[in-house]
């Protein structure tokens, strides 16, 4: 009798093995013009991190550098009695010109993260970017506000990418008035 236990036990296990969801790898845009790209984007939606915890009205910033490097400026209001902002400076660079929608960032050498961008508006409005292993999303605007269509679109596009749209969440951005920063 407990062979069987032990053979259904098997059986079990590798049925949950095999049953497992595998994620495809995440196809990046096929080009990126870093000069376009460049400039403010408003976060507006993004999965849950550590890193970006108690943050709201968060932009990045992005820019060329001579080195062909990319400035990145992150800034974001602290949920404290004062709201004050935080910033945090980095670099990034695409590492492979055959793939330009994959590159790394780093705000703590010689630390470096993904930073794929796998959906971009042929108008550079507006950006979908995440890493590979889907642990990471950011759903990125040229404007503090989208319109709800559009929101719906873009995560309708991250979902079919395997990103745990459930879990995204919409990012407060009331310190901006058309654009303008307020604080």
């Amino acid at each position: 009798m407990r062979h069987y236990y032990i053979i259904i036990l098997a059986i079990m296990s590798m049925l949950t093995l095999f049953s497992c969801k595998s994620n495809q790898p995440l196809q990046t845009v096929p080009a990126l013009d870093i000069h376009r790209y460049s400039g403010v984007w408003f976060e507006i939606a993004r999965l849950p991190n550590s890193f970006e915890k108690g943050l709201d009205c968060v932009t990045a910033e992005y820019s060329l550098l001579p080195d062909q490097k990319i400035k990145v400026v992150n800034k974001g209001r602290k949920f404290t009695k004062d709201l004050t902002f935080d910033q945090v400076t980095g670099k990034a660079w695409i590492p492979d010109q055959n793939f330009p929608g994959r590159l790394k960032v780093s705000f703590f050498w010689p630390f470096a993260g993904d930073y794929w961008v796998f959906s971009l508006s042929e108008d550079y409005r507006f950006a979908l970017v995440g890493t590979e292993s889907r642990k990471y999303f950011w759903l990125l605007a040229r404007d503090s506000q989208i319109d709800p269509v559009v929101f719906d679109s873009l995560l309708s596009i991250a979902a079919q990418n395997g990103f745990n749209v459930k879990a995204v969440e919409k990012i407060n951005q009331d310190c901006y008035s058309g654009g303008d920063f307020q604080k």
